[in-house]
């Protein structure tokens, strides 16, 4: 797999959620100043509401640009043969006869995008899953835990 061309996809996901959660933003925030929202009383808090929904939508809008920054700057290159698995690496697992990919990230976790009509699920060293990999080489077998279950899986490579 082309490991530029599925950080371009991932950081061009992050950026379409990026201009929602700016326009979200921006709308709760006219909406919590609107004049019509001024509270009547002390019970009335649709203003407050609002800017609270403005402020969370604002910190969701961080979060993914700190992300798109971190995918940035990873820049794609090709692991050597041997890297253990660590964030900026591509990782294909065979599962049960599946293949499945997954972008180690320092952030995003839980994006998906789809590149050569494969999916890959963009996974953080914080999650289960990126912790159980975390170290595994190309070629290792690694007990994983999926849904529930300890699953025998063969890493196929680390890019």
């Amino acid at each position: 797999m082309n490991k530029r061309a599925i950080i371009k996809k991932i950081i061009a996901k992050l950026t379409g959620e990026l201009e929602v959660y700016f326009r979200a933003a921006q709308y709760a925030r006219d909406e919590a100043t609107h004049e019509q929202n001024k509270a009547e009383n002390k019970y009335d808090t649709r203003g407050l509401e609002a800017s609270y929904l403005a402020r969370g939508q604002s910190k969701q809008a961080a979060e993914l640009e700190a992300a798109i920054v971190e995918f940035q700057k990873l820049g794609g290159k090709t692991l050597p043969p041997g890297t253990p698995i660590g964030v900026g690496a591509l990782v294909e697992i065979e599962l049960d006869g599946e293949q499945m990919f997954y972008f180690l990230g320092s952030r995003a976790g839980g994006t998906e995008i789809i590149h050569d009509r494969q999916e890959v699920l963009v996974i953080t060293p914080q999650s289960p899953l990126g912790e159980q990999l975390a170290g595994k080489k190309a070629g290792d077998q690694a007990q994983l835990h999926f849904g529930g279950s300890k699953q025998t899986a063969r890493i196929v490579s680390v890019e």
